[in-house]
């Protein structure tokens, strides 16, 4: 998962306030950093994804996958 599938995978399964999950909900799974922190640190996008998604209760059927473009139809 790249930083870009990442952000599109917050923004469509937590909509406006996947911003401020981000940046606020500090997360143990990652050491007790936000997931902003985490990112910035290095962790992997994807590592930052599925714990957040663990620790807000996302679907595993909504985690796999997250965040990227559907391929184009002809």
């Amino acid at each position: 998962m790249r930083r870009s599938e990442f952000d599109r995978a917050v923004s469509d399964e937590f909509g406006a306030r996947g911003s401020s999950l981000v940046s606020d909900l500090v997360l143990s799974a990652l050491g007790g950093r936000t997931p902003h922190d985490a990112l910035a640190d290095g962790v992997p996008p994807r590592d930052v994804w599925l714990a957040l998604c663990e620790e807000t209760d996302v679907p595993p059927s909504r985690r796999y996958g997250a965040g990227r473009l559907e391929p184009k139809r002809r």
